[in-house]
């Protein structure tokens, strides 16, 4: 019997869309494929290349009006805010941009008789296994530069996301890229990781959990396959009694709460100093109480269900715990969904709180933020530091070397001021400790997607 994989809908539970998922024989056929139009794609230049990736990004934007809706049944975001699009136009654009250059030959100082450089050439066989919660974005942030590297790309996208592998597909196809250069295939956890470890691709990209990125090095054990793994976050802000406070609290609202909690580099945990606090809670909870949760298909819904009920419970569990260990939950906000078991959550804002409860030390992935009051930046710098993962950290004040000072001192891969929730394709995505390993975007994620050979080239006089 045909094994499928099948996304459940978060609006009502139904079964939106069903795909077989790909039998042995497939994968190496596809695999057999990648091989063959790799060995020609990196033949093409950089600038026809270029030509394949703007088209299929034209393609891709085309489609957006469908994929929007899409969206929201496959993992719950409100249509009001229109999909990907401006976010996967830029990283695309920027990547064009960049690769010539972060391609280019290095030439060391001139040594007479001999001409010497260090070339980067594509690694081969790309794979990317994609997330439901991001679903364009993280895909793209290493489809397109390892393409325009010269690579050959295999995507396994979530399955809760599954509709996502074929709209690149489809893109792809219509922009012309030749056959095999690019392909989705829909695999279990199983299959994916027998495909990992047959040696047969050369750099896998992994976002998703802590677990998942274990999995994944386990699998690649021995095959000498490269990484890049993003991995769980609980990312920290640091509000200082000299930031712009309706700034502050505006954006760590939105990046608390963007797509129900549900981003790598949203705000998780909030710390602010002892002289504004007061002020700085009253205004993130005014903001937080004009959420308006429902079905993301109605255009008035700002906060859609989470992608699967048992995610959300995890969250009410974490918000749970923190009530009984003395946090103050300061929204209460009835929503008539959000029972145990259901996608539909309201946001949660919590004081009172300590790095003895669970929602201040481990990955919440939902709507809910806890606020802590601190005397000074040795204290918060402690607090934010005082966690297993490190992707991003904001701090809001209008002192520049003060937040630059900071950043030195935090346990994080990207430093914000004044910004959170955000990438920008031109800086390195990357984190530390448990929250992954490798890069991606700018001209370093094109050099995790390359390897460099050198070239010592002497003359010898012919006579």
């Amino acid at each position: 019997m045909t094994q499928t994989a099948k996304i459940i809908s978060p609006i009502d539970g139904s079964v939106y869309a069903e795909r077989p998922i790909a039998t042995d024989a497939e994968v190496d056929a596809a695999v057999s494929a990648a091989r063959a139009a790799q060995a020609e794609w990196r033949g093409v230049p950089i600038a026809g290349r270029k030509r394949f990736i703007l088209a299929f990004l034209d393609a891709l934007l085309a489609m957006n009006d469908d994929i929007v809706t899409e969206l929201a049944w496959q993992m719950g975001r409100p249509i009001r805010y229109g999909g990907e699009k401006g976010g996967v136009e830029e990283r695309t654009r920027a990547m064009a941009g960049l690769a010539e250059e972060a391609l280019a030959p290095y030439v060391p100082p001139e040594k007479p008789g001999f001409r010497r450089y260090i070339a980067r050439e594509p690694l081969g066989l790309v794979m990317v296994i994609a997330p439901w919660n991001y679903p364009y974005l993280t895909a793209v942030n290493t489809i397109v530069p390892a393409l325009l590297a010269g690579n050959a790309v295999i995507l396994k996208h979530a399955t809760q996301t599954l509709l996502v592998g074929e709209r690149f597909a489809e893109a792809f196809g219509k922009a012309g890229l030749p056959k095999g250069v690019f392909q989705n295939l829909v695999l279990s956890h199983a299959e994916t990781e027998k495909l990992i470890g047959s040696g047969a691709i050369d750099h896998i990209n992994f976002t998703g959990s802590v677990a998942g990125g274990r999995q994944i090095e386990r699998a690649a054990a021995g095959t000498f396959a490269t990484l890049g793994l993003e991995l769980g976050g609980k990312d920290p802000a640091y509000v200082l009694a000299d930031a712009k406070l309706d700034h502050a609290i505006e954006n760590l609202v939105d990046g608390a709460f963007y797509n129900s909690g549900q981003c790598c580099c949203g705000i998780e945990r909030v710390y602010v100093d002892a002289k504004v606090y007061d002020d700085f809670v009253a205004g993130f909870v005014d903001l937080t109480k004009k959420y308006v949760v429902g079905n993301p298909l109605d255009q008035a819904t700002t906060l859609g269900p989470m992608a699967r009920g048992s995610i959300a419970d995890v969250v009410r569990e974490q918000i749970a715990e923190a009530k009984r260990k003395g946090a103050t939950p300061l929204v209460n906000m009835s929503v008539g969904n959000d029972r145990q078991g259901s996608p539909y959550l309201a946001p949660e804002v919590l004081t009172d709180v300590n790095h003895q409860m669970a929602v201040m030390r481990e990955e919440s992935f939902g709507p809910v933020v806890g606020i802590m009051k601190v005397r000074d930046d040795e204290e918060a710098v402690s607090l934010m530091n005082d966690s297993p993962y490190g992707l991003t950290a904001s701090i809001w004040t209008t002192d520049m070397d003060r937040a630059a000072a900071l950043g030195s001192r935090i346990e994080t891969g990207t430093v914000y001021m004044n910004r959170c929730d955000y990438v920008d394709p031109h800086l390195v995505w990357t984190g530390v400790k448990e929250t992954g390993r490798g890069v991606s975007l700018s001209k370093y994620g094109f050099e995790a997607l390359t390897q460099p050979k050198s070239y010592h080239l002497r003359a010898v006089d012919s006579g």
